[in-house]
């Protein structure tokens, strides 16, 4: 259309073609986002049919807990990996690893 069709037409006319262009425009994008989405589902399965398993990792015992919290029981520690917040607490203020030890 040319602005001077445009210009010519009354407030009314310009609202119904505005409705209309959007919702136009919103069928379009619907059916453009699912022609990609269907794209990337394609490119998805290619991908994991052409990579390679990745290694299996080998199963690891589990650890029992050698250290407990005093003041909670159910908090425990296998002594593998970081100092657990607690007990780098109380070894800060003076207590030795051996106190917290489970028998």
């Amino acid at each position: 259309m040319k602005d001077n069709k445009l210009k010519q037409m009354s407030l009314d006319d310009l609202w119904d073609l505005h409705e209309r262009i959007g919702a136009i425009l919103s069928e379009k994008i619907e059916s453009e986002k699912k022609k990609l989405e269907q794209q990337l589902d394609q490119l998805a399965r290619r991908v994991a049919e052409l990579s390679p398993p990745g290694p299996e990792r080998r199963p690891y015992p589990k650890v029992e807990a050698k250290y407990r919290n005093p003041d909670n029981p159910s908090e425990t520690w296998s002594g593998r990996g970081k100092t657990p917040r607690w007990l780098a607490k109380l070894i800060a203020a003076g207590r030795k690893l051996d106190e917290f030890r489970i028998q």
